[in-house]
C-alpha cells in the first residue's frame, strides 16, 4: 500500500507521457479493460501456451498493487501505456531449462534490514516504506539503497556487466533486465517527454539510463531465445491466492490488512478495529466499545515499545486477541480469516477474451443461477426439482471434464436417493483448468460427451468403465451412457478374471436402482449386470481357490460389495443364484478361513442360514483339527458387521469363548493380533457389554434366571399397554 500511494502521487507530479510497468508484454493485448468499470481487483493477467494450456503464469493484482495504480493512472490520464520484461512465451519455453533459473543470491531487503538493525527484512520494509506516506524522493533513497546492494552481492551482477561475466550464473535477470531495456529505447525514440517505469526494486539499477550498456549486448542476451504460441487475458482472483502460501510469489501475507492500509489516510489502527468488532458482533461474539478502545491504546503502545511508525499486523492482532476476544484464539481466527486474508473474488468485464468453453460455463451458471465465489457454501439439492437437477447434472458434467467447481459432500441425515449436497467454491486454477478442456467443445454438453467417449476408448478394465457410466448417468449424458454401456459389455465378454468381473457389479447396481431418479434409461444396464452376477456366480468358486492372505482380503471385500450390491437391486431371482455361490464358498475346504468366514456371515445377514447353522459351522472351523491361524481369520471375517450378533446370541458367544480359553499359549499367541483387530472395530460400549456377558458364562438349560434376568410380571403388566399403542397393535 505504501509503494502503491508512492507510485501514485508519483506520476501526478511527473505527469509522464508514456508509463512502462514490468510484467508480460504479452498482456499489452488486454491491458486497456483494466480501465474498465467493470473490473474489480484482485485479478491476475493469466498467459498461457495456447498448445498446452497448463503451461501458463500469473500475474495477480491487487487494489493495492503499484502496477494496478501505474496503469489506471495512465488510462485515466490517457498516457501511452504498455508492460516491459523478458516474453511470457519465452519465460514458458525455458521452463525447463536450468539454465534459465534465477540464481541464488542474498536477500537485498534482508541486507538493508540488517544494516538498518532489523532480523525480519519484511518488518523493516514495511517500517520504511509500507506504513509510512512517502513521497516522491523515497524512489531515489529505494534507487541509491538497491545499487549498493547490487554492487555488494556475492555473484556482482550489475546493470552493465557484458555477456559473459561471472555473473552469468544469473543469466534469466539479465535477459530479463536487457528486454526492459529495449523497450526503453523503443519508447524514448518516439518520445521526448517523461518515461516512467514502475518495477521492482531490483531492477532498477539496471533501468537507470546512466547504467545502460549498448544496445548490441542487450540484444546479444536476447538473441535466439526460444518461443511458444501463447495467449493472454485476465482472470478473477481471490485475496486468499494473494499471500505467499498461494505458490505464485505475490508476497502479500495479510491482504485484508494492506487493503485496509490503503483506503485509510487516517485512524488506520481505530478503523480496523472497529471492522474487528464489527465482524465479531455479526457472529454473536459480544464486543463492548471500552474493548475496541483498550485495543487501539494496546496496539499503539505495541507499535511504540517496538520503535514502529505505527502498529503492524502483529501489533494489531495481539491487542484485539487480548482486549476483544477475551484471549481466545476462535474469535481471532475469524478475524484471521475475514479480514486478515479475506475471501474477496475479483471481477472481469463481459468482454474479455475467453474460450468459448468458459463462456457457456459462465452463461450456465447465471441460468442456474449460481455465482461464482471465493467462499466455501454447501449447496444441497432436491433432484425432485427441474432446477435442482439441472444444477446436479452442470456440477458433474464439470466433475468429468476436470473443473471441480463444486465436490459432493455428505447430505447429513437425509438417506434419500434424490438428495444431493455440494461444496461450491471458485479457484482462480479453474480458469486453466476451463481452457484446457476446452479443446473438448465449445460448450459444456459437446466437451463433456467427447470427453467421455475418449475415456471409455482408453478405458483397460471394466472398473474404469462401470465407474464412468454412473458419471455419465449422473451428469444426464444418456447417449453417452449408451456408448459405454455398449463398450462395457464388449470389454465385459473378453473379461474372464472373476475378480474384475465382481469389482464391476457394485457401481452398475447403483445405476439400475437408482437410475429412474434422475430420469435415465436403465434397462441396458439390468440386462448387463444380471450377465455378469450369473457369471460371477459361475467362476465364484475357482476365484476364492488356494488364495493367500492378500488375496482373502480383496476377495473379502469384493464379496461385501457384491453382496451389498444385490441387496439393493431387490431382484430375487439374482439374489437366489448369489446366495448358491455364497453357500459354495462357505462350503469349501480348500478356501481360505477369512473368506469361509465372511461368507457364512453375509448367508446369516440375509437370512439364508440360521444361527443354529451358523453356530455349528463356527463350531466346525474352532475344531481341534482345524488350523489355528485360519480360524481366527474365520472369526475375523465372521465378525465384521455389528456387534449385535455376539451380545445376543449367548451360544454363539460361548462357543468362541471356549475356544479362546481352551488355546494353547502359543496358539493363543498367534491368533491374538487377529483377534484383538476383529474387536477393536466395536464400539467400547458394544466390547464391555461383550465382556460382560462373557464373564457371566453360559447358563445351564433350565437353570433359574441370574437376578439381572428376573421380571417383574406386575411392572411390566404396567409398561406392556403402552408399547401395544406405540407398536399399532389392535388388540
Amino acid at each position: 500500500p505504501g509503494s502503491a500511494r508512492a507510485v501514485g502521487a508519483a506520476l501526478d507530479e511527473l505527469q509522464p507521457d508514456v508509463v512502462l510497468v514490468e510484467g508480460a508484454p504479452e498482456l499489452d493485448g488486454v491491458l486497456t479493460l483494466l480501465g474498465e468499470r467493470t473490473m474489480s481487483p484482485p485479478v491476475a493477467g493469466l498467459v498461457y501456451a495456447v498448445d498446452e494450456p497448463s503451461l501458463a503464469s500469473f500475474y495477480p493484482m491487487a487494489r493495492f498493487s503499484p502496477e494496478w495504480v501505474a496503469v489506471r493512472w495512465a488510462l485515466a490520464n490517457e498516457r501511452r501505456v504498455r508492460f516491459a520484461d523478458l516474453p511470457t512465451a519465452t519465460m514458458l519455453a525455458l521452463r525447463n531449462d536450468p539454465a534459465s533459473e534465477p540464481a541464488v543470491r542474498a536477500d537485498p531487503l534482508g541486507a538493508l534490514a540488517a544494516v538498518a538493525g532489523y532480523s525480519d527484512a519484511e518488518a523493516w520494509w514495511e517500517d520504511v516504506i509500507e506504513h509510512r506516506y512517502n513521497g516522491l524522493a523515497v524512489f531515489d533513497a529505494v534507487l541509491d539503497a538497491i545499487r549498493a546492494v547490487r554492487a555488494s552481492a556475492p555473484d556482482g551482477a550489475d546493470a552493465a556487466d557484458e555477456p559473459g561475466d561471472d555473473d552469468a550464473g544469473d543469466l534469466f535477470n539479465l535477459r530479463r533486465e536487457a528486454a526492459m531495456r529495449r523497450v526503453i529505447r523503443e519508447e524514448a525514440a518516439g518520445t521526448t517527454g517523461v518515461i516512467a517505469f514502475v518495477c521492482g526494486a531490483w531492477h532498477a539499477p539496471a533501468l537507470a539510463p546512466d547504467a545502460f550498456p549498448t544496445a548490441s549486448a542487450d540484444n546479444e542476451l536476447l538473441r535466439g531465445l526460444p518461443k511458444v504460441k501463447v495467449a493472454a487475458t485476465w482472470v478473477p482472483w481471490t485475496t486468499a491466492r494473494l499471500g505467499r502460501f498461494s505458490g505464485y510469489g505475490a508476497g502479500v501475507d495479510a491482504p485484508g490488512w494492506y487493503d485496509h492500509l490503503y483506503e485509510s489516510s487516517d485512524a488506520v489502527v481505530e478503523r480496523w478495529m472497529t471492522k474487528g468488532a464489527r465482524l465479531l458482533r455479526g457472529e454473536g461474539i459480544d464486543v463492548s466499545s471500552a474493548s475496541v478502545i483498550d485495543a487501539v491504546r494496546l496496539a499503539d503502545a505495541l507499535g511504540a515499545l517496538r520503535l514502529r511508525p505505527m502498529p503492524g499486523v502483529e501489533e494489531v492482532m495481539h491487542a484485539a486477541e487480548v482486549t476483544m476476544c477475551g484471549g481466545s484464539a476462535v474469535p481471532l481466527a475469524l478475524i484471521e480469516r475475514k479480514l486478515l486474508v479475506g475471501d474477496v473474488l475479483g471481477r472481469v468485464p463481459d468482454d474479455t477474451p475467453m474460450v468459448p468453453l468458459a463462456r457457456d460455463i459462465d452463461a450456465t451458471a447465471k441460468r442456474l443461477r449460481l455465482k461464482k465465489s471465493a467462499t466455501e457454501q454447501t449447496i444441497e439439492l432436491d433432484l425432485r426439482k427441474a432446477s435442482h437437477l439441472d444444477r446436479s447434472r452442470f456440477f458433474h458434467r464439470l466433475s468429468l471434464l476436470g473443473i471441480p467447481w463444486a465436490s459432493e459432500t455428505e447430505t447429513g441425515r437425509t438417506k434419500g436417493t434424490f438428495k444431493e449436497a455440494w461444496i461450491v467454491a471458485w479457484e482462480p486454477e479453474l480458469s486453466v483448468l476451463t481452457i484446457e478442456a476446452s479443446g473438448l467443445g465449445t460448450t459444456v454438453a459437446d466437451a463433456v460427451v467427447s470427453k467421455v467417449r475418449q475415456d471409455s476408448d482408453a478405458a483397460t478394465d471394466l472398473v474404469t468403465l462401470t465407474e464412468l457410466v454412473e458419471a455419465s448417468l449422473l451428469a444426464g449424458l444418456d447417449d453417452a451412457v449408451r456408448a459405454v454401456i455398449e463398450r462395457l459389455r464388449e470389454k465385459a465378454a473378453q473379461q474372464h478374471d472373476t475378480t474384475q468381473l465382481m469389482a464391476a457389479i457394485e457401481p452398475l447396481a447403483r445405476v439400475s436402482r437408482y437410475g429412474d431418479v434422475r430420469g435415465a434409461a436403465s434397462e441396458a444396464v439390468s440386462e448387463l449386470l444380471d450377465a455378469l452376477v450369473r457369471r460371477v456366480a459361475v467362476g465364484l468358486g475357482l476365484a476364492v481357490a488356494s488364495l493367500d492372505d492378500d488375496a482373502a482380503a480383496q476377495m473379502r471385500e469384493l464379496l461385501g460389495r457384491v453382496h451389498s450390491a444385490i441387496a439393493l437391486l431387490d431382484d430375487r431371482d439374482l439374489a437366489t443364484v448369489w446366495s448358491g455361490a455364497l453357500r459354495g464358498v462357505a462350503d469349501g475346504n480348500d478356501v481360505h478361513g477369512g473368506v469361509r468366514g465372511r461368507a457364512v456371515r453375509l448367508l446369516l445377514d440375509a437370512g439364508e442360514l440360521t444361527h443354529d447353522d451358523a453356530r455349528r459351522r463356527l463350531s466346525l472351523a474352532l475344531s481341534v483339527g482345524a488350523d489355528h491361524v485360519q480360524a481366527a481369520a474365520w472369526i475375523e471375517a465372521f465378525l465384521l458387521g455389528d456387534a449385535l450378533l455376539l451380545i445376543h446370541d449367548a451360544s454363539l458367544l460361548a462357543t468362541l469363548d471356549e475356544w479362546i480359553a481352551g488355546a494353547r499359549p502359543d496358539v493363543f499367541d498367534d491368533v491374538l493380533p487377529i483377534l484383538r483387530r476383529a474387536f477393536a472395530r466395536y464400539e467400547p460400549a458394544e466390547r464391555r457389554l461383550i465382556g460382560e456377558h462373557a464373564a457371566r458364562g453360559p447358563r445351564a438349560e433350565g437353570a433359574p434366571a441370574d437376578d439381572d434376568d428376573e421380571l417383574d410380571a406386575e411392572r411390566t403388566a404396567l409398561v406392556v399397554p403402552r408399547i401395544r399403542l406405540l407398536l399399532g397393535a389392535r388388540s
